[in-house]
């Protein structure tokens, strides 16, 4: 029997709802994303998965048969069964209590903290607040609040960015020329099968994407790193991140630094100068 689908379903329901997964921090996925990030010798402590990384385990396992459309699992199991068809990782609030250290087990257990339905200009939309609390050897390691947002089908493309703008003034800036290589990487880092982030007919035929979406997790990571390339081996203690609008492979972007002795702020800007992605990222006793 399929997952229910019709909308007079309480998706309120799903609060509460838990599941558990169970993982090795091996070392493979982090030479990959070393790669990934054009890193010889990565800006991150030797023998531990950096910030972030936790991203590259407890990979989504689902059966080929259970794919839908889009690339995504059916829902309704953990996630709600909303009838609403995009999907976007709107943002996450984290802490790091304790580093992973490479070959350490991994459990992770989830649950859905909040389902909130809203109208905004894009439409009718469903708010999912996804709580994670990742352990290392048994050792709380990660907390982490997930937002991920279902919207209705586009019905006018996305417009591209305007032309550039002078960037907010920041300490570090850097450019990153996304591409279709690039991202067809990082989906595969983390076995994310979104097919607006790797097929362009589909991303603009059927989303209204003028071309592939960068993944938020992608640009957080981004983030992140422009961090730990100016601080190498910092202790990151939390990190909060927000997308504001898609970035998408048609032109290079800005990664933006503005640090401080105990925190950092951290933005991604478009070619046209606005922020798509902002982030505060705080340090442990001012590491």
């Amino acid at each position: 029997m399929g997952a229910p689908t019709d909308e007079t379903v309480d998706l309120k329901a799903w609060i509460g709802r838990t599941e558990t997964a169970e993982d090795v921090a091996a070392a493979g996925p982090l030479q990959g994303l070393s790669a990934l990030l054009d890193h010889e010798t990565p800006p991150w402590r030797a023998g531990e998965a950096p910030p972030l990384a936790h991203w590259l385990y407890f990979l989504p396992r689902a059966r080929q048969s259970l794919i839908t459309e889009d690339g995504h699992p059916a829902r309704g199991g953990f996630l709600p069964p909303t009838p609403l068809p995009r999907r976007m990782w709107a943002g996450s609030r984290l802490v790091f209590h304790a580093p992973i250290h490479i070959g350490a087990r991994l459990e992770r257990r989830s649950e859905i903290a909040d389902v909130a339905a809203k109208t905004g200009a894009s439409g009718n939309m469903l708010f999912v607040t996804v709580r994670h609390a990742v352990y290392a050897d048994g050792q709380h390691a990660v907390s982490e609040d997930q937002d991920i947002v279902f919207r209705e089908a586009s019905t006018t493309p996305t417009p591209p960015p305007g032309p550039a703008a002078p960037h907010a003034p920041c300490d570090v800036a850097r450019t990153v020329t996304p591409d279709a290589a690039s991202l067809f990487r990082f989906s595969a880092l983390t076995f994310n099968a979104h097919r607006i982030h790797y097929d362009r007919d589909y991303a603009r035929d059927v989303e209204g994407y003028p071309g592939l979406v960068v993944h938020g997790p992608y640009l957080a990571t981004l983030l992140m790193d422009h961090f730990l390339r100016q601080r190498p081996g910092a202790h990151v203690k939390t990190f909060a991140f927000r997308a504001r609008r898609p970035v998408f492979d048609l032109a290079p972007f800005t990664v933006c630094l503005k640090d401080g002795p105990r925190e950092a702020e951290l933005w991604a800007a478009g070619p046209d100068g606005e922020a798509c992605m902002t982030a505060t990222l705080g340090l442990t006793d001012g590491l």
